[in-house]
């Protein structure tokens, strides 16, 4: 699917940039904490859940930074299902950093850019010119984010030895950001290995998670894909997490919970901070295994179980009950009753 700018809502004001970065960033850390307290990751999990999120946001308020006083160019958030960043803006972010070295050495000194905003506050006693706050930011910008904490497309964990009980040799874990959906999807693997060792094969292993599972598809598709692929491991139970929609003020899809939200928002009743966010996680088992190929290149192959579908919806109380007056079908399909956290204080 071919993404452009067109399929995103602009973010326009110092303002926006501010009150975006913390909606999602409260709302990612409230979904870290009830993610665990109701059990639907492991500790483990929830460990390298959080590391991701921390990505995400590093991103976000990376944008904030470059964006909040530029007057060429504004944040994009995405227009289909799904209330985060435009990926595109993930990726000009990583490339643009690429390039730091050539801006760097073109930014104004901060010790004469401090001068001119003393003279223009203690002096002329008016207002810094929004062009100077641009070249600040842009000093800020540049100086302090680094590309590789970035949120790319595909961001691979490492391979560990799988927690006790387990049943399973290892764990790995990885996050991409689906073009199609632009949404970020968290991945984890339990696995045994027949090869010499994982860790020590590693990079062959990432290579084959990025190349195959990197975008949203069937899971059981994808789990057939690492294994084939990979003769030397042996899947045993593969975890996905599709982290959103993010529904908000922002967000401008036809979702019905966004719409309802949105729709709320416009009648005043509920303020513009309220949030809900979406959440669904799908996993897959071994129960056996298949050989197939030739008589001298036969593969020992796992047999997948039926997908297991979870959704979960995450909102503040009074978005609770919202939801359950305008959309109770949607409310009576979850896999719990929606899980309440905390409303954003602003």
């Amino acid at each position: 699917m071919i993404v452009t700018p067109l399929d995103s809502a602009y973010l326009d004001s110092k303002e926006h940039y501010v009150f975006y970065h913390k909606m999602v960033d409260f709302a990612l850390k409230e979904l870290i904490v009830s993610v665990k307290q109701q059990e639907i990751c492991t500790s483990k999990e929830v460990i390298f859940l959080k590391q991701y999120c921390d990505l995400l946001l590093y991103s976000i308020e990376a944008m904030r930074i470059k964006y909040m006083y530029d007057d060429e160019d504004n944040m994009k958030v995405d227009l289909t299902d799904s209330g985060f960043p435009n990926y595109l803006e993930f990726r000009y972010l990583f490339n643009d950093l690429s390039l730091r070295e050539n801006y760097i050495s073109k930014l104004k000194d901060v010790s004469e850019l401090q001068n001119e905003f003393l003279d223009r506050l203690m002096k002329a006693k008016e207002p810094v010119k929004r062009n100077k706050l641009f070249q600040a930011a842009s000093i800020v910008y540049y100086t302090s984010v680094e590309q590789k904490y970035i949120y790319n497309r595909f961001v691979q964990g490492k391979i560990i030895d799988a927690p006790e009980g387990t049943g399973v040799e290892y764990m790995t874990s990885w996050s991409f950001f689906d073009v199609a959906s632009n949404r970020p999807f968290v991945c984890f693997m339990y696995f045994d290995y027949s090869g010499r060792d994982a860790v020590k094969d590693k990079e062959i292993i990432y290579d084959v998670l990025k190349t195959v599972a990197d975008r949203e598809m069937s899971l059981d598709a994808m789990a057939y894909s690492i294994d084939r692929k990979l003769p030397d491991i042996h899947p045993k139970h593969i975890k996905r997490i599709d982290l959103g929609p993010f529904h908000n003020v922002f967000a401008k899809d036809e979702n019905i919970i966004t719409h309802t939200i949105l729709e709320s928002i416009g009648k005043k009743e509920i303020g513009l901070e309220s949030y809900v966010l979406s959440l669904q996680v799908d996993e897959v088992f071994s129960g056996s295994e298949f050989r197939e190929g030739g008589y001298f290149s036969k593969q020992t192959l796992q047999n997948w179980s039926k997908i297991i579908h979870q959704k979960y919806v995450f909102a503040p109380h009074r978005i609770i009950q919202l939801l359950y007056s305008k959309t109770p079908e949607i409310m009576n399909s979850l896999t719990k009753p929606p899980i309440q956290i905390s409303e954003l204080k602003v």
